[in-house]
C-alpha cells in the first residue's frame, strides 16, 4: 500500500519562509482538497443512501469511530446534529480512541488496539440496525480496522473515510470513501489537507441524510433547537417569513411550542 499522506511535501525550507509565504503555501495545498472530494462523489452517495435507508427503515443509529484528529472530527459532526436538526442525542454518536479525555489531549497508543473500538461501540448497545463509519486519514489505524470488522460481522452497515487508496480500513468497510489528497504541506501532518477533506465529507454525509429525513424545509433548519439568542432570532425570522406574521406573534409561537416546525404546524391548524 502506498500512503500518499506520508509522501514528502511539495514545499521545503518551511522554516526559512516568510509568514506570507507560509500562508500562500498552505492555501495552495488547501485548494486541491475540494477537487479531490469531488472525484469520489459516487462513493459518498452510496454511503449516504445506505445509511439513510437504514436509519429510516430500521431506526438505525450512526456511529463515527476514529483516533486523534479523525476521531475529533467525528465527534464534532455528531455533536452538532441535535442542535442543528433537532434529532435526539444518541442518534449520531462520535467515539474516539482513548475516550472523551482524548478529545482535548492525545492518549498514547490508544489507536493501536484492534479490540477497543468494538468494546466502545458495545457500551452504546450497538445493534445490527446501526451504521458505523470509520474515519482514518492513513487508513491503517488498528482501532478503526477492528471496529469496522466486528461491526460488519454483526451485520451493521459499515463505511469509512480515508485519504489513501487500498488501505486496511477501506477493505474492512462495505462502503469505502477514499479521498486521495496527496502530500501535506508539512510532511505527514494529516490534520491539514486530510482533516479538511474528512470534515467536508462528514458535512455532506450528515447534512444530506438529515435533509432526506425531512429535517429541513426549503433551505431552513425548522427542527433546530432554539438554545441561544441567535438561534431564537433565526427561528422567529423563519416563522415570520413562512407565515407572513409580525415578529411579536412569531416569537410568542416559538416560545410556546419550542420549535419552528411545531409553531408553524399549530398556526396552520388554527387557520384551517
Amino acid at each position: 500500500m502506498i500512503r500518499t499522506t506520508e509522501q514528502t511535501s511539495n514545499h521545503d525550507g518551511l522554516e526559512t519562509m516568510t509568514t506570507r509565504q507560509l500562508l500562500e503555501g498552505i492555501n495552495q495545498e488547501d485548494q486541491t482538497v475540494a477537487t479531490s472530494v469531488k472525484k469520489v462523489f459516487d462513493q459518498i452517495e452510496r454511503v449516504v443512501q445506505a445509511v439513510y435507508e437504514q436509519m429510516k427503515n430500521h431506526n438505525g443509529r450512526l456511529f463515527y469511530i476514529g483516533a486523534g484528529t479523525s476521531g475529533r472530527l467525528g465527534i464534532v459532526d455528531a455533536s452538532e446534529c441535535p442542535p442543528t436538526f433537532g434529532v435526539p442525542q444518541g442518534l449520531v454518536v462520535g467515539i474516539i480512541a482513548g475516550g472523551d479525555g482524548a478529545i482535548r489531549k492525545a492518549v498514547e497508543f490508544a489507536e493501536d488496539s484492534k479490540q477497543q473500538a468494538f468494546i466502545d461501540l458495545q457500551n452504546h448497545l450497538l445493534t445490527p440496525n446501526d451504521c458505523v463509519v470509520g474515519i482514518a486519514a492513513s487508513g491503517t489505524t488498528p482501532y478503526v480496522v477492528g471496529g469496522l470488522e466486528k461491526a460488519r460481522e454483526m451485520g451493521c452497515i459499515t463505511a469509512c473515510i480515508v485519504c489513501n487508496e487500498g488501505s486496511p480500513v477501506a477493505k474492512a468497510a462495505q462502503y469505502p470513501i477514499e479521498i486521495v489528497v496527496g502530500p501535506e504541506f508539512i510532511t505527514g501532518s494529516t490534520r491539514m489537507k486530510a482533516g479538511t477533506a474528512q470534515k467536508l465529507v462528514l458535512n455532506m454525509i450528515s447534512t444530506a441524510i438529515m435533509v432526506k429525513m425531512g429535517k429541513v424545509k426549503g433551505n431552513k433548519m425548522i427542527d433546530m433547537m432554539p438554545s441561544n439568542n441567535k438561534l431564537i432570532d433565526r427561528g422567529v425570522k423563519m416563522i415570520m417569513d413562512e407565515l407572513d406574521i409580525e415578529e411579536g406573534y412569531a416569537k410568542e409561537l416559538l416560545d410556546e411550542y419550542g420549535s419552528v416546525r411545531k409553531a408553524m404546524e399549530h398556526y396552520k391548524q388554527q387557520s384551517d
